[in-house]
């Protein structure tokens, strides 16, 4: 055991370089896999713990004010009941913000089922008959505290903020869903405002979400439920852009960690070539074969295991302290109950891994032979090759050819080398895809489906020619298109969709397609993803849902890319719903904006010359929460620069040490030392330029499946991937080789000059 630890740390202090790059990689490897399970647990668990703490409800069923919802408590499934609420549709402002809310009458105690938990201040109280609860969400639009008061537009009337509270149902979305607020019955039945109920349901099978509301349609009646929420949606949303970060982060993680086990088998087999000599002297002294495995298995293993534990050090010390939602994730994750376990068990995973693959490099090891080998000088990459030839005679550079010949012999060894050094090309690549396509969707949102930058809604006492001129009034804005959005329910009266109409006839809505064709005659729509999912369909089939109880058949005729509601919505001509009713009303109103146009300051400006008549919005752009995906591609292509990096510097090795056998036969036919080293450059720079290719090659058609599947999940829909610009390909494959043949040129240099008689040495 002694002479075993004093050849490994002699081979230490001989390979410091190549060691202390295996121990960073590793660290990046194990702190990526680290910050994504941090970024699954924070996408899951908060919504789980509220969801657990407040006994949620799995179905939210809102019907008409007059409908006896209490005969849901009786329905098969039902494990509680919350409600029935009375609730009344309004506006709220605060500190210059304003919003739609649903407000929900509530008694002095919080109810079991579906109850609230408070974050701050206190719950409803008698003593105070306008104090209302703002959920979360909302409250942090309106940037209300306890203690604020709230105005509600067109009238006199103010409310008080008492407290705030997280809930788990689906949060407050400007433009799409109204915040909630709790507020006493006395305050809900003086509000003007379109009043109804909501019932929730706490179900004893959660699996039986979409049977239960089925049941509960047909007990209300189709004309009596106006809109249904569930579970599964409000953890989707909760979710949101964190999910992705964490399937970002995992897929690299799992591709660096293959690419770097393969790197350092590839490190232990070319050390291993290099020292046949030095482990046949080891055998020679008494090292018996599986001695040989363990003292290679052990060292690299050392080196795992020391990367394994700063990565862990550093997530668990630092984590929480990185600016921005990982920070917040890491913060999270670190109070939740599987933290510990995942905080060991994926470094052990990683180093086990890695283990692994030494483990069949070591193995070799064990194999070479007590006495070596003596091996002839020959051709540099073996026979020459036709073409090899035909080009020396064409006076080509001899350097040059031997060089591009030593590089793309096919050799098993060549073609791994190869390889080896493609895979973490290729994922900076498919890296660089990411960073494009979230670039190309801040830069051009039309081409995520948003083609309005602002949303307008107008108040009751303003006609629709009024909200018109008002907004085309504005010389910054270029059009408008009125629309209204209403929930449907499905085929099957199993949950809702969003129904949309926007733009007319004359002037159709500008939605970005997939697939198919725009929505141009009567009964034409456009559809996304996640609706032809969700229903099973595809482009070109008739749907039918129903509206307010009445019937509406509408014919898919193309699919656009639909970042809104989990792409679960579908988008026809305010035209073709007006002829289902022809008292319909816009109640929103779509605006493009000249290029270069401030939306904010449109906004702004719109709100004050229509003296608050209209409530202005910027439409939000889905890839602003994706920000955070630009320090992690960063990050990412820096982990596996590194491993790409000590790939590298292993095929330089392997390059140089075969390059002293052929060294005699080299200035045998006459090269000088220049010339040497120009053959182990240009083969090093070959094999970078073969590897570029290759990884370039096979980057973009994985990155383009990778992205549109993503947005096929998210129910955004494919047809979303961008891939780098040319030149920043051409670019990225330069910079491969240049700084591969720089690398190599100092060793391969120092080679190129060595004594004939080490070089005798080497080759015995």
């Amino acid at each position: 055991m002694r002479a075993t630890l004093r050849w490994a740390h002699a081979d230490l202090r001989t390979h410091r370089g190549e060691a202390l790059f295996i121990v960073l990689a590793t660290t990046g490897i194990v702190a990526s896999l680290l910050l994504a399970a941090a970024l699954f647990g924070y996408a899951t668990n908060p919504w789980q713990r509220v969801f657990a703490q407040s006994r949620g409800a799995h179905v939210w069923i809102h019907t008409g004010a007059s409908t006896d919802a209490g005969r849901l408590a009786r329905i098969g499934g039902v494990e509680s009941v919350s409600g029935p609420y009375r609730t009344a549709a309004t506006a709220v402002e605060s500190h210059g913000a304003r919003a739609s809310v649903e407000l929900r009458g509530a008694t002095g105690a919080p109810p079991a089922t579906g109850r609230p938990l408070l974050t701050s201040g206190r719950w409803l109280d008698p003593a105070t008959p306008d104090g209302v609860v703002l959920e979360h969400g909302l409250a942090r639009a309106l940037w209300a505290e306890p203690g604020d008061t709230l105005k509600l537009p067109g009238t006199a009337r103010t409310l008080t903020v008492l407290g705030v509270a997280d809930s788990a149902e689906p949060g407050y979305s400007p433009g799409e869903r109204s915040g909630l607020v709790w507020a006493p019955p006395s305050v809900v039945q003086r509000t003007d405002g379109r009043s109804g109920q909501v019932v929730g349901l706490r179900l004893a099978d959660p699996d039986d979400t979409d049977y239960a509301v089925q049941r509960a349609v047909t007990t209300l009646g189709a004309g009596a439920v106006t809109q249904v929420s569930h579970w599964q949606q409000a953890r989707a949303e909760a979710q949101g852009g964190n999910r992705l970060l964490g399937q970002v982060l995992g897929l690299f993680g799992l591709g660096a960690l293959v690419a770097a086990a393969l790197a350092v088998y590839g490190a232990i087999d070319t050390r291993i070539r290099g020292h046949l000599r030095d482990i046949s002297v080891l055998k020679a002294i008494g090292f018996t074969p599986g001695q040989v495995v363990r003292s290679f298995l052990v060292q690299h293993l050392a080196y795992a295991l020391l990367g394994a534990a700063v990565a862990t050090a550093l997530i668990q010390t630092l984590g929480s302290r990185v600016p921005g939602r990982l920070g917040d994730a890491v913060g999270v994750w670190q109070g939740l109950p599987g933290h510990t376990a995942a905080l060991f068990g994926v470094p052990a995973a990683a180093v086990l891994f890695i283990g692994a693959m030494t483990g069949l490099a070591a193995w070799r090891a064990g194999r070479v032979p007590s006495v070596p080998v003596l091996r002839a000088a020959a051709a540099p990459g073996g026979r020459l090759s036709g073409v090899a030839r035909g080009a020396l005679g064409l006076r080509l550079p001899p350097a040059l050819v031997l060089g591009w010949h030593k590089a793309f012999t096919l050799r098993p060894r060549s073609l791994s080398a190869i390889a080896r050094l493609a895979l973490p090309l290729l994922l900076i690549v498919v890296a660089l895809s990411a960073w494009t396509t979230i670039d190309r969707f801040h830069d051009e949102p039309r081409e995520l489906g948003i083609a309005a930058a602002l949303t307008a809604r107008a108040d009751e006492d303003l006609t629709d020619s009024g909200a018109r001129d008002l907004l085309a009034g504005n010389r910054q804005v270029t059009a408008v298109h009125p629309g209204i959005e209403v929930a449907a329910l499905v085929p099957g009266q199993t949950g809702t969709i969003a129904l949309r109409g926007l733009g007319t006839y004359k002037n159709p809505y500008p939605f970005t397609l997939a697939e198919g064709r725009p929505a141009r005659g009567p009964d034409e729509a456009v559809a996304g993803q996640g609706l032809l999912d969700a229903l099973d369909v595809r482009v070109g089939d008739w749907v039918r849902m129903t509206v307010g109880g009445r019937p509406q058949i509408l014919h898919i005729v193309g699919r656009n890319i639909e970042p809104e509601n989990g792409g679960r919505v579908i988008s026809t001509s305010l035209d073709t719903l007006r002829e289902n009713d022809p008292k319909l009303r816009p109640t929103l109103y779509q605006l493009q904006l000249r290029p270069g146009a401030d939306p904010a300051a449109v906004g702004a400006e719109l709100t004050k010359t229509s003296r608050g008549q209209l409530d202005v919005h910027a439409v939000t752009n889905p890839a602003d929460g994706l920000s955070p995906l630009r320090s992690v591609v960063i990050g990412l292509i820096a982990v596996l620069a590194l491993i790409g990096l000590i790939e590298l510097l292993t095929a330089i090795g392997g390059t140089v040490r075969e390059g002293e056998r052929d060294l005699l036969a080299l200035k045998a036919i006459g090269l000088s030392p220049r010339q040497i080293t120009a053959v182990a450059v240009t083969a090093t720079g070959c094999t970078a330029l073969a590897a570029a290719l290759t990884g370039t090659a096979l980057g973009l058609p994985l990155a383009h499946w990778l992205i549109d599947a993503q947005g096929r999940s998210n129910g955004i829909g494919a047809g979303i991937a961008r891939v780098p610009s040319p030149a920043l390909l051409m670019l990225f494959g330069a910079a491969a080789v240049l700084g591969a043949a720089s690398l190599a040129a100092l060793p391969a240099s120092r080679a190129a000059r060595r004594r004939l008689a080490d070089t005798l040495s080497a080759v015995a």
